[in-house]
């Protein structure tokens, strides 16, 4: 395999030389994998005294776009809120050789007040299962985050063409097959950013990261596209990115049903084909006729 690039990066793909069998016969064949690397994020602050650094996350992701995971990583947690609350992302330097592209650090700016207390959360995220031990739907609340205010609209033809666009615009997906996808469109169903992972959630964080230090959050105006299904972790980045939509390729957890009832996120699931369910706010998706009866 070559899972570094000629600077010591790790790469989002690799290749590697396999045994495929087709038809009753094995051959060898050269492959491409998703890659899949440890990222440790560190936090550095300061408030009356000197600089506090402090590791506070651990996530298995795809190389590429670390310090946009990173800074969405950051807002999702209501640690940061906007561009300049970051004065610097980078690499650990100092770091053993082998680690260096695997640890990032992020300076906030001198005197932005945040919660100490979530930092003793000891976050430990995963490829699979996201971030342990998150916050219920109170939690939320105090957290500051309001519901969704109405405005938006969205059409739902144009919700039922999303899929095959998210399809065409995951590249590394196309080489390898195994990334999941978070997308992010306008009310005319325009692709703005698409941003891969092995992660489900990291490759939301990366979609929000970007967005954040580009300074277009909140993103009042547009709805996110996820490849799996849409877990509670997943409708809380949204929530706090401000998104009134989110669409799920799969299907939703209860959990993430009950949030975006509560903050008004109008959730979209199974969205295949020529069709979708809607599992709260419908009043945002205009242009299907009206349902008659129930089915059982």
């Amino acid at each position: 395999m070559n899972p570094a690039g000629g600077d010591g990066r790790p790469q989002p793909a690799t290749r590697a030389t396999i045994a495929r069998f087709r038809d009753g016969v094995f051959s060898t064949v050269e492959d491409t994998l998703s890659g899949e690397e440890p990222l440790e994020i560190r936090l550095a602050w300061q408030s009356d005294g000197p600089v506090e650094t402090k590791s506070i996350a651990v996530t298995m992701r795809t190389p590429g776009d670390d310090f946009a995971l990173a800074a969405g990583f950051l807002h999702g947690e209501a640690i940061v809120g906007e561009a300049r609350d970051i004065v610097d992302i980078a690499y650990c330097l100092d770091a053993d050789d082998d680690q260096e592209f695997n640890i990032v650090t992020v300076t906030l700016r001198p005197g932005l007040s945040f919660d100490p207390a979530r930092l003793e959360r000891n976050f430990y995220t995963s490829s699979s299962c996201g971030v342990c031990g998150k916050a219920t739907l109170e939690a939320l609340e105090i957290m500051g985050c309001d519901a969704l205010p109405d405005g938006a609209a969205f059409n739902a033809e144009v919700i039922a063409g999303l899929p095959a666009a998210i399809k065409e615009a995951q590249a590394v997906f196309a080489k390898t097959g195994g990334l999941h996808a978070a997308a992010l469109f306008d009310e005319q169903g325009h692709i703005a950013d698409v941003r891969e992972d092995v992660g489900r959630h990291n490759a939301l964080d990366k979609l929000v990261g970007n967005q954040l230090l580009a300074g277009h959050l909140p993103l009042q105006r547009y709805g996110v596209l996820l490849s799996g299904r849409a877990s509670f972790e997943l409708l809380q980045k949204a929530l706090v990115a401000r998104v009134p939509l989110v669409v799920a390729i799969g299907a939703p957890s209860d959990l993430a049903v009950s949030l975006a009832e509560e903050f008004g996120i109008t959730l979209v699931g199974f969205a295949r084909g020529n069709g979708f369910n809607v599992y709260s706010r419908p009043d945002r998706i205009a242009g299907a006729r009206a349902a008659v009866g129930v089915e059982k």
